[in-house]
């Protein structure tokens, strides 16, 4: 039993750091004005992406879609609903359906991010706010 534990850790470990390396070397395949997405997988129950920004994201909600971000490159200011705060590598973000947000980088590379949206986005279920 100790054994069967030790090696589900080891596991755990080992496919962890191959996903995140991967995630890191994942680059561009094309130039880009300000924003550039990249399905990277999915089903009916989630979509995940890769998305580089290099200015700003103007302010959106998913009406029926939650959204998770992880910060992998770059730095920036995130706004949700009626917060702000800095964001940067290594930060997680819950976006809950419906919820207002934005993103302005600050960082002189583009920010990149792992996208995770829940149930499968189709790219329709968007809502930009006027300004």
């Amino acid at each position: 039993m100790k054994l069967f534990a030790l090696l589900i850790i080891i596991y755990g470990y080992s496919f962890l750091a191959i996903g995140q390396e991967n995630l890191k070397e994942l680059s561009p395949s094309e130039d880009f004005e300000n924003i550039l997405v990249k399905k990277i997988g999915g089903d009916e129950l989630s979509t995940q992406f890769i998305i580089w920004v290099k200015d700003t994201v103007r302010t959106h909600r998913h009406e029926d879609h939650s959204e998770s971000l992880y910060i992998i490159e770059g730095s920036g200011i995130f706004y949700m609903n009626d917060q702000r705060f800095k964001i940067g590598v290594g930060d997680f973000i819950t976006i809950n359906k419906k919820s207002w947000h934005a993103v302005k980088v600050t960082s002189k590379k583009p920010l990149k991010v792992l996208s995770v949206q829940s149930p499968e986005f189709l790219g329709e279920d968007r809502t930009f706010k006027h300004p």
